[in-house]
């Protein structure tokens, strides 16, 4: 998404459930808001739709409006989860209850699309979303994600199915990112890099 939702698209994220995101519009409209991440279609009959995190964090306010133009990223009006590297992090007030909505939509959405509502373990929309969903969780855990130079964590695709590198400064910032994966429910082991012997994290999503 690369603008925020339209007016009418508004109003149905504004009158969605409050407990679980729940949205009610016409085919369209609620095709739309799915098209631009905001919403999803639950794989069981009858297929509503309910808000994503983005939708929640929408529907919440938490948007940056004041924000430079020069400085905003190519998806502002959608949260974007911070994976580490990205210019001038800012990890204000706003950020943190940006962080804490998205978070929290993350969970319901656990709770709507895992088969037993389970909220302990992460559903599709993280296996499909892993550097985003990793991310999440660290910052949503008071985690501070690396600037292009500093220190904090870096979350990164690797070439296995279903898992991602995390980076931090030292082995203590390592174990607990490693920590705070394992309670929001992934998998982390501690790795070395052959070549460079970094220590990193590989991480998956939990199944059960």
């Amino acid at each position: 998404m690369t603008r925020p939702p339209t007016a009418a698209q508004r109003r149905v994220i504004d009158a969605a459930d409050p407990v679980t995101g729940r949205l009610k519009g016409t085919e369209a409209q609620l095709t739309a808001l799915v098209k631009r991440g905001l919403a999803f279609r639950h794989p069981r009959p009858p297929h509503d739709c309910f808000l994503t995190p983005e939708g929640h964090r929408v529907r919440q306010g938490v948007e940056q409006h004041h924000e430079p133009a020069e400085q905003a990223p190519a998806d502002a009006g959608v949260f974007a989860a911070r994976v580490g590297g990205e210019e001038a992090a800012d990890g204000g007030p706003a950020r943190r209850r940006e962080v804490h909505s998205a978070w929290q939509g993350l969970l319901e959405l656990r709770r709507m699309t895992n088969p037993d509502g389970s909220t302990e373990r992460p559903c599709g929309w993280e296996r499909t979303h892993l550097v985003q969903a990793a991310a999440l969780a660290l910052e949503a855990d008071g985690h501070r994600p690396a600037g292009p130079e500093g220190d904090g964590y870096r979350v990164r695709a690797t070439a296995q199915p279903e898992a991602v590198a995390v980076y931090a400064a030292d082995g203590t910032a390592l174990r607990a990112c490693g920590a705070t994966l394992e309670r929001a429910g992934w998998q982390a082991g501690e790795h070395t890099e052959p070549r460079t012997r970094v220590r990193y994290l590989l991480a998956s999503p939990r199944r059960a």
